[in-house]
């Protein structure tokens, strides 16, 4: 029986707005367009699995406005499994984005229900946290929650990939209680306390090798249109190089990755393959405008990485 993958997270509505570029602190520019998606890092990452055809389930809250159903059920169509997605009284979660042409972003997120995810809340679904092939989570749930769901895993002998975002520094017991963690630039420099200085390829691996002494046991650092770098506790390091295509939002580029991370290996290829593939699907993720609409199915990605791989040869 294939066991499913369980998101536990955030689920959002997502306002964005287009502009030709993202105001500096203080300043009003004109808007192009104004448009509503359903959103949230853990609702992202669990659509981007159901769209691959793997069975996932979404253990979250939605608030009593009139936003929550609408969330619920996008997630449902989705293929997500959205029975242990709860209603919290008050406002749904809801993420602010500035965007441009060339892709680039700025959020500013509002838990609203998310907030209201406890430790309790995990112990009634700990059948379902238990049962999980793997557990996929964000920092956009209250993190006495995240730091239960690390034990409850580590327990259970369950993988846990831990996508540290929003930024945000973390401790060396939650860094070792997780299987995979995956940060960006930004988030890895918060969690290392590291200046602005270059985020090359040399940058990557000092940084990679700095979390593997912190404990954290597998890591991959997304950087965007470098690349991604995979750093196993086997001693494997390898720099996944980034597709070339014109991007359009990367709103959820990060999610596209890690949704594509986990069903590789939940596929049972190797983390280098799953990296690969994940690299396609966030790849594909920025040529679209929205979060979850951006994601894309496992037949689109097999038909893109055969149309780069006869580009290539």
């Amino acid at each position: 029986m294939t066991k499913p993958i369980v998101v536990v997270g955030s689920i959002n509505l997502d306002l964005v707005v287009t502009a030709e570029r993202i105001p500096m602190p203080g300043e009003t520019i004109a808007g192009e367009s104004f448009k509503t998606y359903f959103g949230g890092k853990g609702a992202n990452q669990a659509v981007a699995i159901g769209k691959l055809g793997y069975p996932v389930k979404m253990l979250g809250k939605v608030g009593t406005d009139s936003f929550g159903a609408q969330l619920r059920d996008a997630i449902s169509e989705a293929g997500v499994d959205a029975s242990a997605v709860e209603t919290a009284s008050g406002s749904s979660g809801v993420a602010v984005i500035s965007t441009t042409h060339r892709g680039e972003n700025c959020i500013t997120v509002v838990p609203g229900a998310n907030g209201e995810i406890t430790s309790q809340d995990l112990d009634h679904y700990r059948g379902l946290i238990e049962g999980a092939g793997m557990v996929l989570t964000q920092l956009e749930i209250p993190m006495p929650v995240t730091e239960h769901l690390a034990e409850m895993t580590s327990r259970a002998r369950v993988p846990l990939m831990l996508d540290p975002a929003p930024a945000r520094a973390l401790s060396d017991r939650l860094l070792a209680s997780v299987d995979w963690i995956t940060p960006n630039e930004t988030e890895t420099r918060m969690l290392l306390d590291l200046d602005g200085s270059d985020w090359g390829p040399d940058a990557a691996t000092r940084a990679a090798e700095a979390l593997l002494d912190r404990g954290s046991r597998n890591i991959v650092l997304k950087m965007g249109e470098r690349g991604a770098f995979l750093a196993e506790s086997n001693g494997n390091r390898i720099l996944i190089p980034a597709y070339a295509v014109k991007a359009v939002d990367s709103t959820a580029a990060g999610d596209a990755f890690n949704g594509g991370f986990a069903v590789g290996l939940m596929l049972g290829k190797s983390p280098e393959e799953s990296a690969r593939f994940a690299s396609a699907v966030a790849a594909i993720s920025v040529t679209r405008h929205g979060a979850q609409p951006s994601m894309p199915s496992a037949a689109e990605v097999e038909r893109f990485i055969e149309a780069q791989t006869l580009m290539r040869s």
